[in-house]
């Protein structure tokens, strides 16, 4: 590392499982040195997401109980406290490890926050950045230089930061379900991080979303690509679609709710339609009628993460400006306690975004909501 680059940063550790006073912000924390293949990002900002909560809470569960504290992935978990979580990193490479060419020093990069483990697009064995690794709740940290991307682009880093982990995500649920052109896609959860980018992303394949949603976010759904909304507070949401989609059939439900909806999720799709989740912000426990499930013809598709292709096709509609940031406010990496309660409360549209203290003037400020 050159002289220019601190011994000790700031940054938030998970130190357990646990509410939110398992996360310790502090700033004595050694800088990592990045090894062979490695570079050394500076963090400007990073993107929140559901896991970062979840994998606090050690609410993922086990195969055979539901209510066992594990981690992302279960009996295999790759996690080791005190962990810095974050996925969704954007900033500037100021040093490299044996391998990697000196001329990165000084790109600008956006994360991919998958750690693939295989050469091939099985996700059987995937990981991610903030889990198996340190992430970007720091003002630096060290990622394979393959998962360092250049970009160009008008976007402020605080913008940037609102893509990766949900927009991945969507687009891997969407490739799994095989959304075609023309196709009518339910998106459930459509205020969040990932629905608000499936609604999106299912505009840059040319089919037509439809978004379940609060009667009060129905405009902002509107304004990025939604064709109608759904009120979520409907008593008969297999009505109120039949009406939005003025009874035309729904090729795909990708759904980030289930719990109590799940079974009617079901019935809204047509014959032979497909059902892709990614989350169970609702409940991860539901009642399933096979019935519906083999007489309709339904392909039912669990997703997480994405591949490389995914990745690269999202980075292109990012660069190609096909998709836009939906940035609701940022916070300061100090203040990041606000920030994931403010998360959770789930008052917002799109995503929320932590910037390391020493870059909020630049960054995080023109986003700031006090």
């Amino acid at each position: 590392m050159t002289d220019s680059i601190p011994q000790t940063m700031a940054a938030v550790l998970l130190t357990r499982h646990g509410g939110l006073d398992a996360l310790e912000y502090r700033q004595d924390v050694p800088v990592p040195a990045p090894q062979p293949g490695e570079v050394l990002i500076e963090v400007h900002a990073c993107g929140m997401n559901n896991t970062d909560v979840w994998v606090r809470e050690g609410a993922y569960g086990s195969d055979t109980d539901p209510n066992a504290v594990s981690t992302w992935r279960r009996g295999r978990s790759t996690l080791t406290f005190p962990r810095i979580q974050g996925t969704d990193s954007v900033g500037v490479i100021v040093a490299v490890g044996e391998g990697v060419p000196r001329s990165r020093v000084g790109e600008r990069v956006i994360v991919d926050f998958s750690i693939y483990n295989r050469d091939d697009d099985s996700l059987a064995d995937i990981d991610y950045i903030g889990h198996g690794r340190d992430g970007g709740y720091a003002e630096y940290q060290c990622v394979p230089a393959e998962n360092a991307h250049a970009v160009e682009t008008d976007l402020n880093d605080a913008e940037l930061a609102t893509f990766c982990c949900a927009y991945l995500t969507g687009e891997h649920m969407l490739e799994r379900a095989a959304l075609k052109a023309g196709e009518r896609v339910l998106v459930t959860g459509a205020s969040g991080g990932v629905g608000s980018g499936i609604v999106q992303l299912a505009r840059a394949r040319g089919a037509i979303p439809y978004a379940v949603t609060r009667a009060d976010k129905a405009e902002a759904l509107k304004a990025i690509g939604a064709e109608a909304v759904i009120d979520r507070d409907s008593n008969d949401w297999v009505a109120a679609v039949e009406e939005a989609a003025d009874g035309a059939p729904i090729d795909v439900v990708a759904d980030l709710v289930a719990g109590p909806y799940f079974n009617d999720l079901l019935r809204i799709l047509r014959p032979e339609g497909r059902y892709t989740t990614a989350g169970a912000i609702a409940g991860p426990v539901v009642d399933l009628d096979l019935r519906t499930m083999y007489l309709k013809q339904l392909q039912l598709h669990g997703s997480s993460q994405g591949t490389r292709k995914d990745f690269k096709r999202l980075l292109g509609y990012i660069l190609e400006g096909r998709i836009k940031p939906l940035l609701d406010r940022t916070y300061r990496l100090s203040d990041f306690h606000r920030a994931q309660t403010d998360f959770m409360a789930k008052d917002y549209i799109g995503k929320l975004v932590v910037v390391p203290d020493r870059h909020w003037e630049t960054i995080g400020a023109p986003f700031a909501t006090d």
